[in-house]
């Protein structure tokens, strides 16, 4: 547990006394925001703000686990890694985004088929690789089985072998493009998608020590309702080294942000979210602790199905929601903390439901 606490405190420390060190560099690099001209006008004031500060909490997380495990003479464990694999990889596919974008000085980095394929190709490895790596006990990080709170009888490999794979990952590949898409649909004002994302990584923090606790691989649980998750405890700890490092950046990214995570950092949140959802077997109860991201992305979905059906018209005033309520008037950060109260709500009723489950079975 102190492991837990130290990675999870080297993490903000990181990102809450570096930020400022970061932030130097970019203006020099001139790694600058572009806004976008169909935007809220009160964003063009934000137009030059260094970007890509998903550099600095994904660095921070990344370093600060290992320096805790390393400290408490700990070993790490391939489920954490998987964890890191998966945000880091999607970091790195958001940060070529971020760079042709402000070295072109257009809203367009990546094309839109290249960022999938650069998704898919994450995702695709993390599939292979999760179903490798099985403990003393046969248990490996991710299961071929669809899961809500832990694993159904829905099994891929009822399929046979090849075709089951083949399903499984398409599978994985569906709910990681989602859910960092959706991530980065909600990127959109000072402090949004930070806040958002420190309250669901905060619930699988939650979920990682319960299931901890109630382990199978604890004799003394056997028998009773327990889970079959490899390295829960692992997966609370990579998951506080994300919020601790989200927490330190936040401070610099409310508002009026001094930075912004780009798409370096939002993809490589929505990659940490849907693999810390995977190896939890929790994988459709992410659609509730990530009930914003799921909101915000409807939300452009809606809207564009919207106006191609009626040829022009509209459901918002612009789409992701949280920019319609902009425009309706309501000041930037009332639309953030307000977001963050309907993200924390998703939040616990999702982990309410999974800590009810427990209970019911």
């Amino acid at each position: 547990m102190i492991v837990l606490l130290m990675a999870a405190g080297l993490s903000m420390l990181y990102s809450l006394l570096l930020t400022p060190v970061f932030i130097k560099g970019f203006n020099k690099l001139r790694w600058g925001q572009f806004i976008r001209e169909d935007g809220p006008k009160s964003h063009y004031s934000k137009r030059g703000t260094p970007t890509m500060g998903g550099i600095i909490f994904i660095s921070g997380s990344v370093i600060s686990y290992f320096l805790a495990k390393l400290i408490k003479g700990e070993s790490v464990t391939a489920s954490a890694l998987l964890v890191i694999f998966m945000m880091v990889g999607l970091g790195l596919v958001g940060f070529v985004d971020d760079f042709l974008k402000t070295r072109k000085q257009q809203s367009l980095g990546l094309g839109g088929w290249a960022k999938i394929a650069g998704q898919v190709a994450v995702a695709l490895i993390f599939a292979l690789l999760s179903l490798q790596f099985a403990n003393a006990n046969g248990i490996t990080p991710a299961s071929t089985h669809i899961s809500v709170f832990r694993d159904l009888p829905i099994d891929f490999m009822t399929l046979g072998a090849v075709a089951g794979l083949i399903c499984f990952v398409i599978w994985i590949i569906v709910l990681v493009t989602s859910a960092s898409n959706a991530v980065n649909v909600t990127d959109g004002l000072d402090g949004l998608a930070t806040g958002a994302a420190i309250l669901a990584i905060g619930g699988y923090l939650f979920i990682g020590l319960w299931q901890f606790n109630q382990s199978c691989a604890n004799p003394v649980n056997i028998g009773s309702n327990c889970y079959t998750v490899r390295d829960p405890l692992d997966l609370a700890v990579i998951a506080a080294a994300i919020v601790g490092g989200l927490v330190g950046f936040l401070w610099w990214n409310t508002n009026p942000a001094k930075i912004y995570m780009g798409d370096t950092g939002s993809l490589g949140i929505g990659g940490a979210l849907v693999a810390l959802a995977i190896l939890s077997r929790t994988e459709i109860l992410l659609v509730l602790i990530g009930g914003l991201f799921v909101m915000e992305t409807g939300s452009v979905i809606l809207q564009r199905l919207y106006f191609k059906i009626t040829k022009g018209k509209r459901i918002f005033l612009m789409s992701p929601i949280h920019h319609h309520f902009e425009l309706k008037g309501w000041a930037e950060t009332t639309v953030v903390v307000r977001f963050w109260l309907i993200a924390g709500f998703f939040v616990i009723v999702g982990v309410g439901l999974f800590y009810s489950e427990w209970l019911a079975v």
